[in-house]
């Protein structure tokens, strides 16, 4: 592939990871507005976020195997024409429950945006590059979340909150277009493989029989799970207890997501001289105890306004280091079935992020307790899970390393 069509595939694969968060980050300055123009409150619409996160969880699981049967391009196309169309309904939709369906439909056409890319890298780039590719997809990622909420906060303050599904749906016919006339297939379709849920199901568990793959897919979702929180709970933390306005609420998420964007290029220098594995582990370890010292700067009182965005900062500036290095070890011993592989990845990264955001909400006592705790919470279970599956990796590779050594000790004597 010469670097002109690399490029390109790159660019589009980090267009379509970018519908996701966009679709999360450029309605969350809307929060109250919606609250107010659908006679509800905050607390209530944020569940149109878990609603999106879970038709994201459950929508990965049904396109993987659809990725493995049809090829990439057809039910990405199709995943897109559905996101366009829920994108409208979110618009029109005049009471909160209402807006909660659309958006799970909605999540159900863009879950493939976050699917396909992962197996068309798998299919296109060989494995010792994926980390990289993972990181300068995040360096496209990263653009959302600083444009997405300041883009929406002027956009719902000019035009109103369903404005911003407009703009969705607009944007995601470019991206349509873009896969329809440039983006390669990857990977052929497939007769051969079954959809008959059986074999699904048995595909799963044979992608969940692998330690390398449960061990970092449990550990990089978890410790994501705190991102889902954040998005969840920062809209109360920074608009109703600090008083900041929708603007300026658009520049802290942007300034936060700086450190997201430059610590996932910064794994591209670090990888140079550190694997994966070993970057993970400081990674987890580190972002455990910013999550510690937010909590508890929170429960005594401590942390204002600055000190919050400056914790929350550290604690983010950890998932541009978590999110491509897990995603390249979970990946990695998977050439046929990738897709799937993919899909049960991406599923557990959004139905642990719709539990993340779910409980900020369960626990909503009025102060930013709640949003601090989940998050550290995450990253707390995201580290254990790491080093109890170190182990079982270790343990599951040591026959053949004994293996190995027998037969280099025959071969001597």
């Amino acid at each position: 592939m010469d670097k002109k069509k690399r490029s390109v595939l790159i660019l589009i694969l980090g267009l379509l990871c970018a519908i996701g968060p966009f679709s999360i980050d450029m309605y969350l300055p809307g929060f109250p507005a919606i609250a107010a123009n659908l006679h509800t409150s905050v607390d209530y619409v944020a569940y149109s976020l878990s609603s999106f996160f879970i038709g994201i969880c459950i929508g990965q699981l049904l396109c993987g195997p659809l990725l493995d049967r049809f090829g990439r391009k057809k039910p990405l196309i199709t995943g897109l024409v559905l996101y366009i169309v829920a994108s409208i309904g979110c618009s029109l939709s005049k009471s909160v429950e209402v807006l909660i369906a659309f958006r799970f439909l909605q999540a159900l056409g863009g879950c493939v945006g976050m699917v396909a890319p992962n197996a068309i890298i798998r299919d296109v780039f060989p494995v010792e590059e994926n980390a990289k590719i993972f990181s300068l997809l995040i360096l496209i990622l990263g653009v959302s979340p600083i444009l997405a909420p300041t883009a929406g906060s002027y956009i719902i303050a000019a035009f109103g909150w369903p404005v911003v599904f407009i703009v969705l749906a607009v944007v995601t016919v470019l991206i349509l277009l873009a896969v329809i006339f440039w983006l390669p297939e990857s990977k052929m379709a497939d007769p051969s493989f079954s959809l008959r849920p059986k074999p699904i199901l048995t595909g799963f568990a044979n992608v969940l029989k692998e330690p390398q793959f449960y061990t970092y897919a449990f550990a990089g979702a978890t410790a994501s799970a705190g991102l889902f929180a954040y998005l969840a709970g920062s809209p109360f933390v920074f608009m109703e207890l600090y008083g900041v306005s929708e603007k300026q609420y658009g520049l802290i998420f942007s300034v936060i997501a700086v450190g997201l964007i430059g610590s996932s290029q910064l794994n591209n220098v670090i990888l140079k001289k550190y694997n994966s594995a070993q970057i993970i582990r400081v990674v987890l370890i580190t972002q455990s105890t910013i999550g510690l010292l937010l909590v508890a700067g929170t429960a005594m009182g401590l942390v204002n306004v600055y000190s919050s965005i400056f914790l929350m900062f550290l604690f983010l500036s950890c998932q541009g280091f978590t999110f491509p290095n897990s995603a390249a070890l979970a990946m990695s011993p998977f050439s046929k079935g990738a897709g799937s592989a993919s899909a049960l990845m991406g599923a557990l990264q959004m139905g642990c992020g719709a539990v993340a955001s779910a409980l900020v909400g369960l626990f909503f006592n009025g102060t930013a307790l709640p949003m601090a705790a989940v998050m550290a919470g995450c990253s707390l279970i995201g580290l254990a899970i790491l080093l109890i599956g170190r182990k079982t990796i270790e343990y599951k590779a040591r026959p053949e390393d004994v293996k190995a050594e027998c037969l280099e000790l025959m071969e001597k004597y």
